[in-house]
């Protein structure tokens, strides 16, 4: 009897066909294994009962990193098959799966670091359940000559390995060794090659220096995390004052004595994808303080690669640190460099340390949150993307949705499946632009996805909507605008499989409303196809242009209009408290807003918190860290934001604890919400409420929203596994092409 079994899901670059071609030896079945680009297919030849038994194995002792999501078979007619083989792969059009950069596994940590392993101290260890995947990929389907290892030919013992069922580097594409494998070295430095290499550096950065190390998806920026004068050189030189690091730990033992640490984040934090965890920090810790100034989380992560293992834990009489700032290298905004190219950081670093193999697609570190001890992805990447997001719709048109001007990701919809982007950055310069571009269009190959509608923002300004106009263009297809704020609930509907109405709240920084002013406070009733605005925090005039983004004061004076009370909050100087009134009582450079982030900024100005933020959020997280101290239970019956604001300014006048304001702001703010959504419920009947926007990746207001509208007898949907930011608007966009389907044309 002969089976035709087809497999859908992560089953390329995972090991998948070498377990095939095991389970087939073991349950006498005779036939092939191959890559098809989109699935894997076999043909499977045996008795009726060792055929049920395979597909048992095949369904239930598959790859530890595998996914499968579909199994299809088929009976054909007998031909003769001798013994199982894995032939060579043939590529054929259809979804496809593309595995992420998976972390070194445990078994490949234990061969590192085994004297009496071949691979000993052998900085590119991996096997077919961990190492570079989506980073080294050329194309489909994942073999080797479709890699960037492509340049490292292997040298018999691995060659034998990689075709010996029995090895655990069965088929496992980026196979190498210290004899063979790419090279690790100190770029501009011949000498320091290797194992010479990893020694320098750990030397550098023990004495309080500098490095630059490139790992599997781009460069970080490293020094000691417990030495305050190299961080602070650091921040110095990379002009980022204050801005959160985020640190490596080596082991769990040492994140527990810098972090409280749930059993669900140390889950996450030693998962196969090794993200970036938020975590709170211990009082008497031993980092040092300029590491995350003002905020009461540090973002931790463990090695995840060879390259850090060995830099933590080289055999040498170095006296090492147990935790390093592992920050991205890039100029803030930007997306992480992949190149040997410094020029833009102009002397920092002390060396820097890279390798041969080449980055194909950068993967910046994914970041995690949780919210009520669930998790909450602040940024998808490694480890993550581009695994699809999966929709029950089958959409009439395949789908390019470029995202948002910050913190950007891209998408490709295609069927049932939005493919998410790695993080790209901000797109504010065309240098930017055209990464992403370029990115776009290698997606677009890997993914054999030929867009037939191009999705963007509505905002005329942004460098992505100039970006889609010329690619809808190019390709001669519809370019759908689809308004910010509207995306943001969309894309929280997608990730939730939501098809039905929702109230949609949507609190953000910045967005381009419809009546061409600036929206972030949003209240919508809407579903997949359309939105009506019903409420929104109470406006105010945001004047100073970009300034008034960056400087929290003026959207503080704006609100109080008061320049005596603005004096004795110690808001502004007068030159700065004149001059911004003379732009409010003229009208130039002001808009109307109704910016949730904004109001977040004025607050945190007013309570003496952060009256100019240094990094975008840097005022609501500092705010969110101050509530954060206070035990104090509020009862806060406001009934808009501008009475909350006019409230909170009042208590500030009669010198009421800071840390208690900050959390009388959380807890009204949240009240609001709740009674908005309750009133519009009544309005509407609809009972389900969407959270999405930049807002709610504010821990402390998305658990008070959530318990409040919970006690008011209302459903919930939340962002888990795509950001509540604009890192996740590309799906959103995408969401609503794939509903509209033949409308829009």
């Amino acid at each position: 009897m002969l089976n035709v079994i087809k497999v859908f899901g992560i089953v390329q670059g995972v090991g998948f066909r070498p377990f095939v071609s095991r389970i087939a030896v073991e349950n006498h079945i005779s036939g092939t294994v191959a890559n098809k680009g989109s699935f894997v297919e076999i043909f499977a030849q045996g008795s009726e009962a060792d055929l049920s038994n395979f597909l048992t194995d095949l369904r239930r002792k598959s790859p530890a990193r595998a996914a499968i999501l579909k199994i299809d078979v088929k009976i054909l007619p007998d031909e003769e098959f001798f013994g199982f083989k894995i032939v060579e792969s043939a590529r054929e059009v259809g979804d496809a799966f593309i595995s992420p950069d998976i972390s070194t596994c445990d078994a490949c940590k234990r061969e590192l670091f085994d004297k009496n392993d071949r691979r000993y101290l052998h900085p590119f260890i991996n096997c077919t359940n961990c190492g570079p995947r989506l980073t080294i990929l050329e194309n489909l389907p994942y073999d080797r000559e479709r890699t960037s290892m492509k340049r490292f030919p292997m040298c018999k013992n691995c060659a034998e390995e990689y075709f010996s069922p029995d090895s655990r580097r069965f088929d496992a594409q980026p196979i190498c060794c210290n004899a063979c494998g790419p090279e690790i070295f100190i770029l501009n430095a011949e000498n320091l090659r290797g194992h010479a290499a990893i020694r320098h550096v750990r030397e550098i950065l023990a004495r309080g220096g500098v490095v630059a190390i490139k790992g599997i998806g781009g460069f970080h920026i490293s020094c000691d995390a417990k030495n305050f004068s190299a961080v602070k050189r650091l921040r110095e030189s990379k002009n980022r004052p204050s801005k959160p690091f985020a640190v490596m730990f080596r082991d769990v033992k040492a994140v527990k004595r810098e972090c409280f640490l749930s059993e669900t984040q140390k889950i996450y934090l030693d998962s196969p994808q090794k993200p970036i965890i938020l975590l709170e920090k211990r009082p008497d810790g031993q980092i040092s303080s300029n590491v995350a100034p003002e905020i009461n989380k540090i973002g931790a992560m463990l090695p995840y690669t060879p390259i850090h293992m060995l830099i933590f834990d080289f055999p040498d009489e170095i006296l090492f640190p147990d935790a390093l700032i592992m920050t991205s290298c890039n100029v803030s905004g930007a997306p992480i460099a992949i190149e040997d190219d410094f020029g833009d950081f102009g002397g920092l670093f002390d060396a820097i340390l890279t390798h041969n193999r080449k980055i194909l697609i950068r993967a910046d570190d994914s970041v995690v949150d949780f919210v009520e001890n669930r998790p909450s992805i602040v940024r998808r990447s490694r480890g993550y993307a581009p695994l699809p997001i999966f929709v029950d719709l089958k959409a009439e048109k395949s789908v390019l949705a470029v995202g948002g001007e910050l913190k950007n990701t891209f998408c490709l919809a295609k069927n049932d499946l939005i493919y998410v982007s790695p993080y790209i950055g901000d797109v504010g310069d065309l240098k930017t632009a055209e990464i992403l571009e370029n990115s776009i269009d290698r997606m677009k190959n890997l993914l054999e996805i030929a867009p037939e509608v191009v999705v963007s923002d509505k905002n005329p300004k942004y460098h992505t909507s100039t970006l889609a106009k010329t690619i809808s263009d190019a390709l001669n297809v519809p370019n759908l605008k689809i308004q910010h704020h509207y995306a943001h609930i969309l894309s929280c509907m997608a990730e939730n499989n939501h098809f039905g109405e929702v109230i949609g709240v949507s609190f953000d920084g910045t967005g381009f409303g419809d009546d061409k002013t600036v929206w972030g406070g949003e209240f919508f009733a809407c579903d997949t196809q359309k939105y009506e605005r019903i409420a929104h925090i109470s406006s105010f005039l945001q004047a100073g242009g970009e300034k008034s983004v960056r400087e929290g004061w003026r959207i503080a004076f704006s609100m109080l209009n008061d320049a005596e009370i603005a004096r004795e909050l110690h808001l502004a100087t007068d030159f700065e408290l004149q001059a911004q009134k003379f732009l409010l009582e003229s009208g130039l450079n002001c808009v109307k807003s109704t910016s949730a982030g904004r109001l977040f900024d004025a607050v945190a100005a007013i309570l003496g918190i952060c009256r100019v933020s240094t990094y975008e959020g840097e005022a609501a997280m500092r705010l969110q860290a101050f509530a954060e101290r206070s035990n104090k239970n509020f009862d806060v019956k406001c009934a808009s934001t501008a009475d909350l604001f006019a409230e909170i300014v009042s208590r500030r006048l009669q010198n009421e604890n800071i840390c208690d304001l900050a959390r009388f702001f959380h807890v009204g703010l949240s009240e609001i919400v709740a009674e908005t959504c309750s009133a519009i419920n009544l309005r509407t009947k609809i009972k389900t409420v969407a959270l999405s926007g930049g807002v709610f990746q504010n821990s402390l207001l998305n658990s008070l929203v959530s318990a409040k509208l919970r006690l008011r007898g209302l459903k919930i949907l939340r962002h888990e596994q795509i950001p509540a930011n604009d890192g996740g608007i590309c799906v959103g966009q995408a969401f609503f092409a794939m509903n509209y389907g033949k409308k829009l044309i």
